[in-house]
């Protein structure tokens, strides 16, 4: 049996006649904070599948460092020296941890100590630390971390631009071996698709820029959820929020996933491990996490992936024009385009065009502080949209 042949314009008028309506675009666009064009239906039409591998061929379900995850994970998130183990994976931001790597043969340890958290703090720039966790024995031994920007409210877009001027400045110090030696942090928000394009997107532009360097570099991507878009009130919605976030993070290809305790005050032991079994729940329930690229072919996602990627390598060139990550946060330029955007996405929330349930939606909360008290124009930090409501 054949079919006939269709086009766009065929599926213009079967979707105009089904809406009744002549302007269907009009109808079916819908604004989005990351100023992307989401386009009502998608077609084969200018679209090229690509299929983006991640670097773990068992995507690191990471745990909090407790006795009683021992058994259930495999991956741990550390503070302190961890106990005797076999075959697990160790992360941690403390450098001093580097020491446990050097001894202990039997795990692997990733560094996600980022040196230019510092600087981003106002604080001087050490060249000598960046030297010292790449002459360790971690398996990737630093840390490029974007979390920060995104729970800061910058857009996805930036984020990666942001991505791109860390891992260049860092090559540009430390040599072109540093593409392999990275560990890509980024927090997944609450816009679903476009959290799974933009892990995709990372791994394009990352990979496009070590081209430069004459490598083929694949970025190992630690993925975590978010605190942006978390309130104090009511947990439960924010367990729904973390676990749409987890398996954006798995469906986009991240090497690693952690999910932060869902429960903001009063955590506890049965919050953080249910915070960590919804992992396990995803992988097993779900099996999402064992497709290398799950959303390879997705007409709407490779759009968005190379929407993505492409504006965020303008703004990555748009930058480095003033210098690299250091000379764009030394001058503002960066910590002024995320305070922008954060104050937008912030409006639109006060607006009901964001909509956080508890918040400002069953019920719709009044606000309670200035957004001029929760941000600044000169310092990155973190800051939770629900935070003007006093939850």
């Amino acid at each position: 049996m054949s079919f006939a042949k269709t086009n766009l314009q065929d599926w213009e008028k079967l979707v105009a006649k089904q809406l009744k309506t002549e302007d269907i675009y009009k109808v079916l666009e819908k604004e989005n904070i990351e100023g992307l064009e989401i386009k009502p239906f998608y077609t084969l039409e200018n679209i090229v599948p690509v299929k983006l591998p991640r670097l773990e061929e068992n995507m690191h379900l990471v745990a909090p460092y407790n006795d009683y995850l021992l058994e259930d994970a495999y991956a741990f998130l550390i503070k302190e020296e961890p106990l005797q183990l076999q075959d697990k994976a160790f992360f941690y931001e403390d450098s001093a941890l580097n020491t446990a790597a050097a001894k202990d043969k039997n795990n692997n340890y990733f560094c996600l100590q980022d040196i230019f958290k510092g600087i981003e703090k106002g604080e001087a720039f050490s060249l000598e630390t960046g030297k010292e966790l790449l002459n360790t024995e971690a398996k990737r031994k630093i840390g490029v971390d974007i979390s920060i920007y995104q729970n800061a409210g910058a857009s996805v877009v930036q984020q990666l631009a942001i991505a791109l001027l860390k891992i260049k400045e860092l090559a540009e110090l430390y040599g072109e071996d540093v593409f392999e030696q990275t560990v890509f942090r980024v927090a997944v928000g609450s816009q679903y698709f476009l959290e799974i394009a933009k892990i995709r997107a990372l791994k394009i532009l990352i990979n496009q820029l070590s081209k430069e360097y004459n490598k083929e570099a694949i970025p190992y991507i630690f993925a975590e959820t978010s605190l942006r878009n978390k309130s104090l009130n009511d947990p439960e919605n924010n367990l729904i929020r973390s676990t749409l976030e987890l398996a954006s993070a798995m469906i986009g290809g991240a090497d690693a996933v952690y999910a932060n305790d869902y429960k903001l005050s009063e955590t506890n032991s049965v919050s953080e491990e249910i915070s960590f079994k919804q992992q396990i729940v995803l992988a097993y329930e779900s099996i999402i996490n064992v497709f290398e690229d799950a959303t390879s072919g997705s007409f709407f996602v490779e759009d968005a992936t190379k929407d993505i990627a492409e504006r965020a390598w303008e703004l990555f060139l748009e930058l480095e024009k003033s210098g690299g990550y250091i000379s764009n946060l030394e001058s503002g330029n960066i910590q002024k385009l995320v305070y922008n955007q954060a104050i937008k996405e912030q409006n639109w929330l006060d607006e009901g065009k964001i909509k956080l349930l508890g918040v400002n939606l069953y019920p719709a909360l009044d606000a309670k502080i200035a957004p001029e008290e929760l941000y600044n124009e000169s310092v990155i930090k973190p800051v939770r949209l629900a935070e003007r409501y006093g939850v």
